[in-house]
């Protein structure tokens, strides 16, 4: 049998790695994609802010259909955060 004994929290992990780089962040409703410059327990906060509706292809940087927000700054829930990542631009 095996047992987890202890929990040890590792600083600069999750979404705090990715600060500074664009990322694509995928929501319960709406995929999000910019710069991650905040991060804490409730919200991100993303620069360059789009709403992206077609991806296009996962191999090709960039996107098919993002339309910038009107907004310098855009914060997003963690709570409805599915997945994230970097994701280039070109």
């Amino acid at each position: 049998m095996k047992k987890i004994i202890s929990t040890v929290e590792v600083d600069g992990e999750g979404l705090e790695a990715l600060l500074g780089e664009h990322v694509l962040i995928k929501g319960f409703n709406y995929f999000y994609s910019g710069i991650l410059s905040g991060v804490n327990d409730t919200d991100i906060i993303l620069t360059e802010p789009k709403v992206v509706f077609q991806t296009g292809g996962y191999n090709t940087p960039g996107f098919d259909d993002a339309q910038a927000l009107p907004a310098s700054e855009w914060r997003v829930r963690t709570a409805a955060i599915e997945s994230y990542g970097s994701w280039p631009l070109s």
